[in-house]
């Protein structure tokens, strides 16, 4: 079995790698092709991927290639795990947000606006060519902004079989099983099951189940004395959580504590870009010592706790047909009474030999429901602005997201985004 990733030049690719090798009694891999446009990345990377699989006796050969047709071509699986303009664009996406007073994170507001319009051209280039070299293939998608860029994969490359994942999930999985006392490593992925609905990076867990035993209620609590322990440190005002009944996935703070989170940017630097240019550099040395077979000890500096084990689950319980419950992003077609069939969602799907299905889901209460809505038309415009270069569409998609400026200020913050993003976006 042939595995590709575009992006392999990425320093998360060690960790994926060492899923590999976890699964290779399950999993028969026999070819991990690793795709990247910087040669240079490669040779760090790439190298070590392959001094990694070596000292373990050698189970699949890691092929490197700076051509995507070539490593995408006869794949099983494609995944994409890409940053178009690399850490230095995401720095840009940050500091524009700052210069105008808005959230510069990655994948909200308007940096993750930018990284869209940059990224989108690409995926939906590299499902063509798998839709003509790799026929059947499924594609993987860890790119952020995750929910988007499988939003566009959905309208644009129907034929292709897609999904998006993100570790957010999964680590909230293990930290309500260790909270529950749980040797979370240990816990197979069919015994326990979180219950999560919403857009990526944009969700409300509710629901947790263990051994077929709903202990939500206990999780709450535990979660609620922890928050009232934490005091004025706590992530998350207690009223907020009392009423929801309900966990927001982090990346909600940057929406329900605006004016929180801009007070933090400015005291940048460094952006939180700037920190892992530092993180990455570091890696990016260790994994260059020619005696190196092993990922350094401090691999998780960099964030993405549990990407290994989120990417190989998923391709391992699709290949097995495992019948597994995995959360993931796909068109929901109907399984969530209310909303557009089209829409994509983070939610529960199973996943086996025949897809990933989405599993029937009660919709969010209303004060979820709304910034869904707005969120998800935002998402659209700017799939639509990606593909088409689309300048006015660019200019309702500011308008309509929650985190973008007021409208006086909108032609002043495209004009800005397209400028600094010249290079990358052709289609304007």
């Amino acid at each position: 079995m042939k595995v590709a990733v575009i992006g392999g030049g990425s320093s998360y690719t060690p960790e994926l790698v060492n899923g590999f090798l976890e699964r290779v009694g399950s999993f028969p891999l026999t070819e991990l092709w690793l795709m990247d446009i910087s040669q240079e990345r490669l040779d760090i990377v790439g190298k070590f991927a392959q001094r990694m699989v070596e000292a373990a006796g050698s189970p699949f050969t890691v092929h490197l290639t700076t051509n995507q047709r070539e490593a995408i071509e006869d794949a099983t699986y494609v995944t994409t795990q890409l940053r178009v303009g690399g850490m230095a664009a995401r720095r840009e996406d940050e500091y524009l947000g700052l210069k105008h007073g808005l959230i510069g994170q990655e994948t909200t507001g308007v940096g993750g606006m930018a990284k869209a319009l940059r990224t989108i051209p690409v995926i939906l280039s590299i499902a063509r060519d798998v839709e003509e070299f790799a026929s059947g293939a499924t594609l993987v998608n860890f790119t952020n902004p995750a929910g988007l860029v499988t939003e566009a994969l959905a309208r644009y490359a129907p034929n292709v079989p897609s999904a998006g994942v993100c570790n957010a999930p999964l680590n909230m999985k293990m930290q309500i099983l260790k909270g529950l006392g749980f040797d979370a490593e240990s816990v197979a992925p069919d015994r326990a099951h979180l219950d999560t609905l919403g857009l990526n990076h944009l969700t409300w867990h509710r629901g947790f189940t263990i051994d077929g035993e709903n202990v939500w209620s206990q999780v709450m609590e535990d979660y609620l004395k922890k928050i009232r322990e934490d005091g004025d440190n706590a992530a998350w005002d207690i009223h907020t959580l009392e009423s929801l009944q309900m966990i927001p996935n982090y990346y909600l703070e940057y929406f329900y504590y605006t004016d929180k989170k801009l007070a933090l940017q400015e005291k940048w630097p460094p952006s939180r870009a700037e920190q892992v240019m530092e993180i990455e550099a570091g890696l990016l040395r260790q994994y260059a010592e020619p005696d190196r077979s092993q990922p350094p000890a401090d691999l998780m500096k960099r964030g993405g706790a549990y990407y290994s084990t989120v990417a190989t689950q998923l391709l391992n319980a699709h290949y097995n047909d495992l019948n597994e419950v995995h959360v993931v992003n796909v068109p929901h077609r109907g399984a969530v009474s209310g909303y557009p069939e089209d829409w994509v969602l983070e939610m529960p799907c199973m996943v086996n030999r025949s897809g990933i299905t989405p599993i029937k889901a009660d919709p969010l209460p209303l004060a979820c429901f709304g910034l869904v809505a707005q969120v998800k038309s935002y998402e659209i415009l700017v799939v639509e602005a990606a593909v088409h270069g689309n300048k006015d569409a660019a200019y309702q998609a500011l308008l309509a997201n929650p985190l973008g400026p007021s409208a006086d200020q909108v032609d002043a913050v495209l004009n800005d985004m397209l400028e600094i993003n010249q290079a990358y976006l052709p289609q304007f």
